[in-house]
């Protein structure tokens, strides 16, 4: 866990979320195609929250809520809580919309008339005991749950809940809270908001956006068949091209935005910038190479670990740019004590002897010789060999900054990752990337080696307590197991198909394996997914899988 006094910012508590439902009524779409509609209305202009936008009818979970259990039919499966949320979604689009999800004892569904004659200003339980009238919880299924992001002064935890609009039923807005009702594709509401003429909120998008692939209402209900929401998420917020914008758990940018401002404050820039240096934390700062490309991403992160009153630890020093080595030099005021390098790659090594040279203290440069399988662009040797599980420790003012050696071979004989003790945070080279898988190219690159090595890292992670990976291009990775589990999974899924296609076509070339192994990946990109389809059939090979 990163430490307090490390954070940039100041922090506040965030407001405590208050409970809330909300229903997406949907039906299969009109006019011949596939597809489904949700029923969406505007609120109104004065409201308190998300003034002016469309969204699902919803609201605030009322006492009275969890006492309308004895007139609600449920599913065995849908616990107290669940029923306690359906029954305040179904209660919010009667009062919102007058669209009431109820039936007779019989199993009819409430109908036009017997509708009109319920008053949407009383309460809703009290009238349907009146009638004998059952609310149909048991139609309403859980979709995904929202947490209002952590930096607004009103919060609301929600779930999202489907169901299908009941038969004969039209929506009429109450016209105090909601207005205009409207029924609209995923797709086409998605459209409207980007030409400026439907306003919605980032979760409203979101929610439209993974909606909009189902081709029916059934497909949708059937998904959600489980009782667990398709999707959790908290977003979180940060600067991008001069606005704030909103991202979820699985978008490249989260974790960098917990790790410099955990309780959500929008404070952190996020365009990638190789002019200048970006503090992450008050003892680490990445600054990004100007060398940007299809293999590189955004550039090659230069990181540095330490402080005034320590010193620091530059890590990956980078290409031979004078521009980028001479930013990293100044940013850490001449004073740093070591250079290490994860490994010899031409983008990750060569500015440790230009740095070094800038130095006045001259620091050595440390990692693990590249092996003789190296390639030529790739040779390094460094003024120290440094050994796995070794600690390189900085101190001063009280400070105390260790970082842990691990030696992770796969993408290069001499790779290594480093762990930041004191803040749980693991630097990984190009072991483990944010936004894309590392090459693993043979003879220096071996798939066995590098799988292997992922294990080693997760179990670090376990040691180290690590909640976050500073990976050598792209942003920092938050839930680091979670990440290196996918990675580990999306190997042995390739390589299953790389299985596949070398028995489908035995004796072939790695160009008949390619367009097999890699369908997903576009053409222009085969020559490079070759490398590492070269290192999976000798892994293969080794293990006898293909037989």
């Amino acid at each position: 866990m990163v430490r307090p006094s490390q954070l940039l910012h100041p922090q506040r508590e965030p407001a405590a979320p208050r409970p809330a439902a909300t229903v997406l009524l949907l039906r299969d779409a009109t006019g011949g195609a596939p597809g489904i509609e949700v029923l969406m209305t505007r609120r109104s202009a004065t409201a308190s929250f998300a003034p002016g936008a469309y969204v699902f009818p919803g609201g605030g979970i009322d006492p009275a809520d969890a006492q309308a259990h004895d007139i609600a039919q449920h599913r065995p499966s849908q616990d107290g809580h669940r029923l306690t949320q359906a029954i305040a979604a179904i209660r919010e689009s009667f009062e919102e919309l007058g669209v009431l999800l109820a039936r007779h004892v019989d199993g009819r569904f409430v109908d036009a008339g017997e509708l009109a004659a319920l008053d949407r200003h009383q309460p809703l339980a009290a009238q349907c005991r009146t009638r004998g009238l059952r609310l149909a919880a048991d139609q309403v299924f859980v979709l995904a749950h929202w947490t209002t992001d952590r930096d607004l002064p009103r919060r609301f935890d929600v779930p999202f809940l489907v169901a299908r609009m009941p038969a004969g039923q039209e929506p009429v807005a109450d016209e105090t809270e909601q207005f205009e009702p409207a029924w609209v594709r995923p797709a086409e509401a998605l459209a409207r908001h980007e030409a400026g003429s439907f306003f919605m909120i980032f979760p409203t998008i979101r929610t439209l956006q993974r909606l909009a692939p189902f081709d029916s209402v059934d497909a949708v209900l059937n998904a959600c068949a489980g009782e667990q929401p398709l999707w959790t998420s908290c977003p979180r917020g940060g600067m991008l091209h001069g606005a704030e914008h909103r991202f979820m758990e699985h978008d490249m940018p989260y974790g960098e935005l917990a790790l410099v401002s955990p309780d959500g404050q929008v404070v952190h820039h996020l365009d990638w910038r190789s002019d200048q240096p970006v503090p992450l934390l008050r003892n680490v700062t990445r600054l990004t190479a100007p060398n940007g490309g299809v293999m590189t991403g955004p550039g090659t992160n230069s990181y540095l670990v330490g402080d005034p009153q320590t010193g620091y630890i530059a890590i990956d020093p980078g290409p031979d740019d004078a521009e980028h080595v001479e930013r990293l030099w100044r940013a850490a005021g001449g004073d740093i004590r070591l250079i290490v390098c994860t490994h010899s790659h031409p983008d990750h090594a060569p500015g440790a002897r230009p740095l070094q040279a800038l130095c006045a203290a001259k620091p050595p440069i440390l990692g693990l010789p590249s092996a003789p399988t190296a390639r030529s662009a790739s040779e390094f040797v460094p003024d120290r060999e440094i050994a796995n599980g070794e600690q390189l420790v900085l101190e001063g003012g009280g400070a105390r900054h260790t970082l842990r050696v691990i030696h992770t071979p796969g993408h290069a004989a001499n790779h290594l990752c480093l762990v930041l003790v004191e803040d749980g945070l693991l630097f990984s080279g190009d072991h483990v990337l944010n936004g894309s898988t590392t090459v693993v190219d043979p003879p220096d690159g071996d798939m066995s080696a590098y799988i292997d090595s992922l294990d080693v890292l997760s179990a670090a992670c376990r040691a180290h307590q690590v909640d976050f990976i500073l990976p050598a291009h792209g942003h920092v990775l938050g839930f680091p197991e979670k990440a290196i589990a996918h990675l580990k999974s999306h190997r042995l899924q390739r390589e299953a198909k790389v299985v596949a296609a070398m028995q489908a076509r035995p004796g072939g070339t790695m160009d008949d394996w390619v367009e097999l192994a890699y369908d997903d990946v576009p053409p222009r990109m085969w020559p490079m997914a070759k490398r590492s389809l070269l290192a999976h059939v000798q892994r293969i090979e080794a293990l006898g899988l293909a037989a």
